[in-house]
């Protein structure tokens, strides 16, 4: 059975796990954005330090969803059978190789390029990453995507946000003592 990486230490056990940038990050969101390229390259190097895969795309280029997707399988190492849609995007990262130090870092470049391209993508791209980091956290594996944009101004809607639902137990209106249509 392959060892997992170590989760994060309590903040009472380890204050100084609170001062690193992945837990800086994560503690909002596993999606970071950058305008200056200064600032996103010190961010890199520290990941790159501390032991993170890196796999950086440009968006400068993707004003289709096809040439988003050819990219994506390239600089990801997706496998041949990527079928180049949404719904392979989202198994195909859920599949990312995370190292048992450090974790996964995307760093995409020029986003706002592919944002004005592509919206509805570009949003759900975000929102797929942020969703599998926060699944990948429950077996202490980090995903953090950094996001840089050479338009200071821009803006997404939330991501990773899930539904409150009722426990597996009570799933059904039936497990609630509730009939049909109630």
């Amino acid at each position: 059975m392959p060892s997992l990486m170590a989760f994060f230490k309590r903040k009472e056990k380890a204050p100084e796990e609170t001062q690193r940038l992945d837990w800086k990050l994560l503690e909002r969101s596993a999606i970071a954005l950058y305008h200056k390229g200064s600032v996103l390259s010190q961010d890199v190097a520290w990941f790159r330090q501390h032991g993170y895969a890196i796999h950086e795309l440009d968006g400068a280029k993707w004003t289709t969803p096809a040439d988003f997707h050819a990219d994506a399988q390239r600089a990801l190492n997706f496998p041949d059978y990527y079928g180049k849609n949404l719904a392979s995007w989202v198994d195909c990262v859920a599949e990312l190789a995370v190292p048992d130090e450090g974790g996964t870092l995307i760093v995409f470049r020029r986003y706002d390029v592919f944002a004005h391209a592509q919206p509805q993508l570009a949003q759900t791209i975000l929102d797929s990453i942020e969703s599998t980091s926060r699944r990948f956290l429950l077996t202490g594996r980090r995903l953090v995507a950094l996001v840089q944009s050479d338009d200071p101004r821009i803006r997404f809607e939330r991501v990773g946000a899930l539904p409150v639902t009722w426990n597996p137990r009570e799933w059904t209106d039936a497990d609630r003592g509730m009939a049909r249509g109630e």
